[in-house]
């Protein structure tokens, strides 16, 4: 039992479908039983499975037709982006209409926005089924979902994560910076998009581990029978230093004696 893993959207995750016994391989392009309704997407891996998985399936493998009707999905797409941004504009929505996706038949079209705050979107939402004669959606996402849509550079000097490989946006805080040791300078630890930087989940549970037996920066500490205040800490190297007697004392933290 074959189970297709495939990419409805380039930069979206990857999900999952029967593969309905059909001759399907890398890279080509089919069509998948969704709850959307059918989708064009492209095979990304193919899996062998002993038992039969309750996934929906690959309706059929993309014909020249397929992708002629995906293409002018796009186009028409692209239309009533431009078409619905205007209408946004006179109905004087604070709102700004990313994009506009068609589903493979047509059935829905969804828009996604940004905005600040709640959008009263309903008579838009008429005007524009009304025009373009199919159902319309509405979502309103958030800033790092821009980000991931629009690309671009890092303060690493590679592109975005969230434009490449990440396809879930884990949350983040404050105290993972915090926890790493990083200086709380919003130029430093916000990505393009303006919040917190996705990579500072990917290291802090190193850090959370490498920091137990290391006391926190300011702890009064006793080391051989004097007690001082820790100074400065490296967790990933074990050790920290402590103000004793007006003498730094470098201390690992098992050799240490509190």
């Amino acid at each position: 039992m074959s189970i297709v893993g495939v990419k409805i959207n380039e930069k979206g995750k990857v999900s999952y479908f029967n593969g309905n016994n059909l001759p399907i391989k890398k890279n080509l392009t089919v069509i998948v039983d969704t709850e959307r309704g059918p989708q064009f997407a492209k095979v990304m891996e193919i899996l062998d499975v002993p038992d039969n998985p309750k996934y929906t399936d690959v309706i059929r493998i993309a014909t020249k037709k397929d992708y002629l009707q995906y293409m002018k999905n796009i186009n028409d797409a692209e239309k009533a982006l431009d078409n619905a941004r205007k209408l946004a504009i006179k109905e004087e929505l604070n709102m700004n209409i990313i994009d506009a996706v068609y589903s493979f038949d047509r059935s829905q079209l969804i828009f996604r926005f940004l905005a600040d705050e709640r959008v009263d979107f309903r008579q838009l939402a008429r005007e524009l089924g009304s025009k373009l004669r199919t159902r319309i959606e509405l979502r309103q996402i958030g800033i790092r979902d821009k980000a991931k849509e629009v690309g671009g550079i890092g303060p690493c000097g590679r592109f975005l994560c969230c434009s490449t490989f990440l396809t879930t946006f884990d949350a983040v805080s404050i105290n993972m910076a915090k926890n790493q040791g990083l200086a709380l300078n919003p130029t430093k630890i916000n990505g393009v998009c303006g919040r917190l930087l996705c990579c500072l989940n990917y290291e802090n549970d190193i850090y959370t581990e490498a920091r137990k037996g290391i006391p926190d920066v300011g702890k009064k500490v006793t080391i051989n029978g004097v007690e001082g205040k820790v100074i400065s800490s490296e967790p990933l190297l074990g050790k920290y230093k402590v103000l004793a007697d007006n003498e730094v004392v470098e201390v690992f933290k098992d050799d240490s004696k509190e």
